[in-house]
């Protein structure tokens, strides 16, 4: 039974300020390097194995992390667990900006990727904690909130770098999460102090287990592994596919890879309500893979004839992304099945996208062309119509375990 709807400010205002610094804080740590590059490259030897590897770092460390986030949390709870993930961070954007050579930049970065592979599992219970009458809107806030967070850094990096230098540039995210650290230290001081009348159940360890054996989760995981796929590619390639079949500059390539990360946003906006209120998940599915599938047969038949179309339609394919992180919180029922569902789809779901910007420059190397690898694509793109399906039905994991395996 779902909760009865109270004010959102009310005795969670502290909750709700949390969640919104916490959001920014995991993706700004990460937006913010990419277009450095140049920036550090004058100072300090950059090899392209090492530009390779911190484009491969964060789906890798999400995917490790969000395995053993659920054991942490029920070592520390979710509250001083975010605390230790915002710690991390700002350890990390510290560390990265003060970095002296290539090494010390990927350690860095490796860091802020293990913490936030933390905080990307600690977002969807702690939504299911203190706003289970608000799922749907909170996630609207946070995965709205990562949006902006993804796009907002590169704008600032280089100008900042060329006004006080790319350390500069980079340790200054630091402080937000500095910043974000003071709402969960008082919440964790709270829980601490509330321990004793603590009604919510710690996740058993046998819990994450089974969502290996639960087709919804596998549904999920799939559906996640396709939004990230697309957009870690992308991130890695799509200017130089357009470079090399649009004939675009790559001045405008880099405009045209901001428009397939502004995408996100308006989806960021709407999907989870249009979840949550009318349970549009089975159309949404198809809006994704139609989108998604338009976009590449773009590039593939027709590539400097829209470029701007083709991308568009490509960035509005991981709307997946937040309508799996609010369907975590409505496909399950209980606290210890939140975090396990979170930390299954996550981890998993990052460790497949984690195969293909490498996978992919792999293949176009070996081919000299684009036409595999984007085939590639559309038939990661493809394998959501069977997750839509089964993701589409109202039902949780508890209910697919009790069905098949007896009590949850």
């Amino acid at each position: 039974m779902s909760s009865p709807a109270r004010p959102l400010w009310y005795g969670r205002a502290l909750a709700l300020v949390g969640i919104v610094l916490f959001a920014f804080s995991l993706r700004s740590a990460v937006a913010s390097l990419s277009p450095l590059f140049d920036h550090i490259s004058a100072e300090f030897d950059v090899p392209a194995a090492v530009i390779g590897l911190i484009g491969t770092a964060p789906p890798v460390c999400y995917a490790v992390f969000g395995l053993l986030t659920p054991a942490l949390e029920r070592r520390f709870g979710l509250e001083r667990l975010a605390v230790a993930a915002m710690v991390v961070v700002a350890l990390g954007l510290i560390a990265r900006a003060l970095a002296p050579n290539s090494g010390l930049l990927l350690a860095g970065t490796a860091l802020i990727f293990a913490a936030v592979g933390s905080g990307n599992i600690l977002l969807p219970p702690l939504v299911k904690r203190y706003f289970p009458d608000r799922i749907g809107l909170m996630t609207t806030v946070f995965s709205t909130t990562m949006a902006v967070s993804t796009f907002v850094p590169p704008l600032f990096a280089v100008p900042v770098a060329d006004a006080a230098g790319w350390r500069v540039s980079l340790g200054l995210w630091a402080v937000l999460a500095v910043v974000a650290l003071v709402p969960w230290v008082g919440l964790a001081l709270r829980q601490h102090a509330a321990a004793s009348d603590d009604d919510i159940d710690q996740p058993p360890p046998g819990v994450l287990g089974r969502m290996w054996r639960v087709p919804l989760a596998w549904a999920l995981t799939v559906g996640f592994a396709v939004s990230s796929t697309l957009a870690y590619t992308s991130f890695v390639w799509l200017p130089t596919i357009l470079v090399d079949v649009a004939g675009v500059t790559p001045a405008i390539a880099g405009v045209l890879l901001a428009l397939f990360a502004f995408m996100g946003l308006p989806a960021s906006l709407v999907v989870p309500l249009l979840v949550t209120r009318w349970n549009v998940t089975r159309a949404l599915f198809g809006v994704a893979v139609s989108t998604g599938l338009a976009g590449i047969a773009g590039l593939l038949f027709a590539p400097s004839t829209a470029p701007w179309l083709w991308v568009g339609l490509l960035g509005l394919a991981p709307l997946l992304f937040p309508m799996i992180l609010v369907l975590l919180g409505l496909r399950t029922r209980t606290h210890e099945g939140a975090v396990a569902l979170s930390g299954f789809v996550q981890s998993v779901g990052y460790a497949i996208a984690a195969l293909f910007p490498f996978g992919i420059g792999l293949i176009h190397d070996v081919t000299g062309s684009w036409t595999v690898p984007l085939l590639i694509l559309a038939a990661v793109v493809a394998a959501a119509i069977p997750a839509g399906v089964v993701a589409a039905r109202r039902h949780t994991v508890e209910d697919d375990w009790e069905r098949r395996h007896g009590a949850w």
